[in-house]
């Protein structure tokens, strides 16, 4: 009897979820809308449903357990909190609601941690204790991994990078403060940075063609390739204060290595080599030279997956 467990990515739109081994190979996966279930107990009953249906047919299989990664989740209570892009306000009990429906056991964590467990499991840091991902997607999330071990901290909500202060006074945030790190170094603060560049160089740029609501960080990243100037100076400027959130990132946790993952880490070295450039120069003495910025070790199509997989697969050779 081959065991496996599901790993559930929740996310604003899309839930994403699949059967994976122990090696980390997805065997089977689907989705659907999150926003389909407006609801939480039809969404759980649609979850086990589907879950159940991949099964169906395989007899050989033995479900285990579910991992679950979503927005604002707290991994000590098994909860989604107060998550502003889904439509369940409060505090859902996720995990017990699905053990209601399905007698397994079920751990559920934010995406980040999710996805930081996966790099640990099935990624690049596999021989690593002392680690952090920073998934730079519409907004900044972090997973940090001290001693080989998740931080959680007293909340559950430990390891927030993305809302570290790192301009004060600057951009708004969607957490209502102002000057976050994800305000500049994400995806969207990329677009948020090449639209005010815009409006204040004068140099010709294809990105001027482009309409404000098609603008993506990969056509900035493609158009910095192409020596664009507004593009590179964009590219430059969000690698400057990404490095200054590592850097403080660094000197409290000391790690081996950062894993740069989502939507802005596909620039690649456009993003990558400023990064280390200003690592290099503004790095603590102590530090300098200490750490490696690496990209995932995991696929981009599977790493939510893969991750909340992980996840589950953790906890359960842990007891």
């Amino acid at each position: 009897m081959k065991k496996v467990v599901a790993g559930v990515d929740i996310g604003g739109t899309n839930t994403r979820f699949g059967l994976v081994d122990e090696k980390g190979k997805v065997l089977s996966e689907n989705s659907f809308n999150t926003t389909d279930y407006p609801k939480i107990e039809d969404f759980v009953g649609a979850l086990v449903v589907t879950i159940k249906k991949l099964m169906s047919g395989k007899k050989d299989y033995k479900l285990i357990g579910i991992g679950i990664g979503a927005p604002d989740a707290n991994y000590h209570r098994g909860t989604i909190e107060h998550a502003p892009n889904l439509a369940w306000k409060g505090i859902v009990p996720l995990a017990d609601l699905i053990k209601k429906k399905i007698n397994i056991p079920v751990v559920v964590t934010n995406d980040a941690n999710a996805a930081a467990m996966g790099e640990m499991i099935f990624g690049g840091a596999k021989k690593m204790k002392d680690f952090i991902v920073l998934t730079l997607g519409t907004g900044l999330g972090s997973g940090i991994v001290i001693n080989g071990e998740m931080v959680y901290g007293h909340t559950g909500f430990a390891g927030e990078l993305g809302h570290m202060i790192v301009v004060p006074g600057g951009r708004e945030c969607g957490c209502g403060r102002k000057g976050c790190l994800e305000t500049y170094a994400s995806a969207t603060g990329l677009v948020r940075t090449v639209q005010y560049l815009l409006s204040e160089m004068r140099d010709e740029s294809p990105l001027r063609d482009i309409p404000p609501s098609k603008l993506t960080s990969k056509k900035i990243a493609e158009a910095a390739a192409k020596k664009d100037p507004i593009a590179v100076r964009a590219m430059n400027e969000t690698a400057e204060i990404l490095g200054f959130g590592i850097i403080n990132s660094i000197v409290f946790s000391s790690p081996e290595a950062i894993f740069l993952f989502g939507g802005l880490a596909q620039a690649g070295e456009m993003l990558f080599a400023p990064v280390r450039k200003y690592l290099e120069k503004n790095n603590y003495v102590l530090m300098k030279g200490t750490v490696k910025i690496l990209p995932s070790g995991i696929s981009e199509s599977k790493g939510a997956v893969m991750g909340s997989a992980a996840l589950i697969w953790n906890e359960l050779k842990g007891k």
